[in-house]
Formats: structure tokens, sequence, C-alpha cells
């Protein structure tokens, strides 16, 4: 059995404003989930992307701005909204505070392909 130490995994900034700490992957021996945190300044969070699996955002504190396509919904503390595979969705912090974020994808290396080409993949693998 193996346990994680959350607090000791790093956090990167995946862009301006936006910390990420990855929680569970395929790094860490998952093979199924991928988990991770997010902290986003006011006016921050994900642009416009997708993922080929089903996704579940979760706000651990603030207030955001979700969409799934053109379709908006405000999400505060303690609400969750699923995100089907394939569609195109983000999130924007609309608090004054920091939006903290957790994302759960079905699969157990991130994997995204962001509207935006500027914006950088990234893949979380176990090495060979």
């Amino acid at each position: 059995m193996r346990s994680l130490d959350h607090a000791t995994q790093p956090k990167e900034e995946w862009r301006a404003g936006v910390l990420t700490r990855m929680q569970v992957s395929a790094l860490t021996g998952s093979v199924q989930l991928c988990i991770f945190q997010q902290w986003c300044e006011p006016g921050r969070g994900a642009p416009t992307h997708l993922h080929a699996v089903e996704e579940v955002l979760t706000i651990l504190d603030g207030t955001a701005d979700v969409w799934i396509g053109s379709e908006h919904t405000p999400l505060t503390t303690g609400q969750s909204i699923v995100v089907p595979p394939g569609r195109k969705h983000g999130f924007t912090n609309t608090g004054t505070g920091v939006l903290h974020v957790q994302a759960t994808l079905a699969s157990s290396s991130f994997e995204a392909s962001f509207d935006n080409p500027n914006e950088v993949s990234r893949r979380w693998l176990p090495t060979a």
C-alpha cells in the first residue's frame, strides 16, 4: 500500500495566476484517475478546452463561472459539475479571493486540447 503526502507535492504555475498541484496520476501509480487541485487568482482559471474523458470539477473554496459549450453556470464552495467527455469547457474565478478547485478526470494521464493554440499542453505519465 502506498500513501501520498499532498503537502510535499509541488505546485506548478500553469499560467499566470493559476497554481496547480497534481495529486494522483499515472506518476503516482494510478491507472484510472487523475486528480489535481488549482488555486486561481481573481479573473483567472482554465480557458476553453476539452478532454477525451469525463471530468468532475469541484469548488473547494470560492466562486466560479463554469461553462460547458455555450452554457454558463455559477458554482460556489461545495458544488461540483460533471463535464462529459469531448465537450469544450472552462472556468473563471468570479470572486475577490483565491478560487480553489479540484478536478478529477477518468484517466490516469492529464491531456487537454485548448482552443487557444498558445496554451501549453501538459501530460503526467510514468517514466519508463
